[in-house]
């Protein structure tokens, strides 16, 4: 093959992914836009009927719209009134912390009715899905900075919102934060350990104005991680597929070093790159058998999946685990594969995902309709017809990170915008991080 034919064939590959990226993206902003409340600016968990909002989405939301604006698939004058809707709900929202409330001390209850956006089935004061949701409300109002009524409310809603958490309150004079309260019981008796997508969390609790945390709440938490060497890689340890993910949809982690990094020469953007090949590896390796599992197909994460207590599958001699947080190598698992996490981790390894997420789309066409992903899908569970269990219906979780780990690899657009945030600049340097784009003056990628 001549350098011209060479040539040739790499403009027809960038041209065929831009096209499956388009697809994907599209799709997944059609979750959204179809079970979005535009009154309120809220958005369902899940497209299943009767499914209650979930603040995280909403946070997912509130970052996807931008994106939509940019690609010319929305309107700024939409995204503009669905984002401003949440923001006034959210302001003007019952902070009492009672069981009818919708939140307290700035937090918010992790599933609130979709209508009337009140607390329902007796769901936690949600620390990190309150950091979910605030992360979408800073990407919104680095977005809208036009000098406009609505964008100047916006933005100032946005503020408010952000200051008014009581960050410190949430360390419940512990060394880390607690994940949760209940008006029932108080603060959860547990707090974060080990390696998750809390990262987010504390950045925007030391990034606070107003009630950061105090003491050195951070490295506490870092103590608790856990380094090892899996299939000849070291690399910082979290089992499931999306905690390498949800922190970096917002934060630039691309040469930028805490102090648990700096020791271990590398960065979380590396260590996010580890897992998709080590996720690749166990796959490839299989070492329960399941169905389906190989180089080109993999990824264990948080998903909905199938279960004992479904009467069709009630005489199935392993153990299923519904929705958990599946995680390689030590499990759960159960042969339930999640695709939404193998796109997200496009940029980190663009080079095995796409190879992965065409060989899946093409086996198993059943799990992604019209260029929409299913939660989870089982290849050991197959129908008379050859056809895997799939997840019915979508989550509002997978289709945001999809959309915005698929825009984080084309265009870095939001990371672009959240290094211009001086909240999550100041988080990260009380947090320890240091060098890359941390020492440059602040960029304002705005839109």
């Amino acid at each position: 093959m001549n350098r011209v034919e060479r040539r040739s064939r790499t403009v027809q590959s960038t041209l065929a992914d831009e096209a499956l990226f388009d697809r994907l993206q599209r799709a997944a902003l059609g979750y959204f836009l179809q079970t979005l409340n535009p009154f309120n600016g809220l958005v369902a968990d899940t497209s299943r009927p009767g499914s209650p909002v979930s603040i995280a989405v909403v946070g997912f939301a509130l970052s996807v719209y931008p994106l939509a604006v940019d690609r010319g698939w929305l309107t700024r004058a939409d995204a503009l009134r669905f984002s401003l809707a949440a923001l006034r709900f959210f302001q003007a929202s019952d902070q009492s912390g009672s069981p009818g409330a919708t939140g307290y001390k700035g937090f918010y209850y992790h599933f609130l009715d979709i209508h009337t956006g009140v607390r329902v089935w007796r769901s936690e004061l949600s620390m990190i899905d309150t950091a979910l949701l605030i992360a979408g409300v800073l990407t919104a109002s680095l977005y809208f900075c036009a000098d406009t009524a609505d964008e100047n409310e916006l933005r100032g809603l946005a503020d408010f919102l952000y200051r008014r958490i009581d960050w410190r309150w949430a360390q419940d004079s512990g060394e880390t934060i607690r994940q949760g309260w209940k008006p029932e019981c108080g603060f959860l008796h547990y707090g974060w350990e080990g390696y998750s997508e809390a990262i987010l969390l504390y950045v925007l609790a030391l990034g606070s104005p107003s009630c950061a945390i105090v003491g050195d709440c951070y490295r506490a938490w870092t103590s608790t991680y856990q380094w090892e060497n899996l299939y000849d890689h070291d690399y910082l340890y979290a089992g499931p597929l999306f905690v390498h993910h949800f922190s970096h949809a917002w934060i630039d982690f691309r040469g930028i070093h805490d102090g648990f990094m700096r020791e271990k020469c590398s960065d979380y953007f590396q260590n996010s790159r580890r897992a998709a090949y080590i996720q690749r590896e166990y796959a490839r390796r299989n070492p329960q058998e399941f169905a389906g599992y190989a180089e080109n197909c993999w990824g264990l994460s948080a998903c909905d999946g199938p279960s004992d207590e479904q009467p069709q599958l009630s005489n199935e001699p392993r153990r299923l685990f519904g929705y958990a947080a599946r995680g390689v190598p030590y499990g759960p698992d159960d042969g339930t594969l999640c695709a939404p996490s193998v796109v997200a981790s496009l940029p980190f390894a663009p080079e095995i995902v796409l190879d992965a997420v065409r060989h899946m789309m093409e086996r198993y066409p059943e799990m992604c309709v019209e260029g929409r992903f299913s939660s989870s899908f089982n290849p050991s569970l197959a129908d008379a017809n050859g056809r895997a269990w799939v997840s019915p219906g979508h989550y509002g979780l997978d289709q945001g990170i999809v959309l915005m780990m698929i825009e984080n690899h084309r265009s870095q657009r939001i990371w672009e915008l959240m290094r211009a945030c001086p909240y999550i600049r100041d988080g990260l340097q009380r947090a320890g991080f240091h060098g890359g784009w941390l020492q440059q003056p602040p960029f304002a990628g705005a839109g």
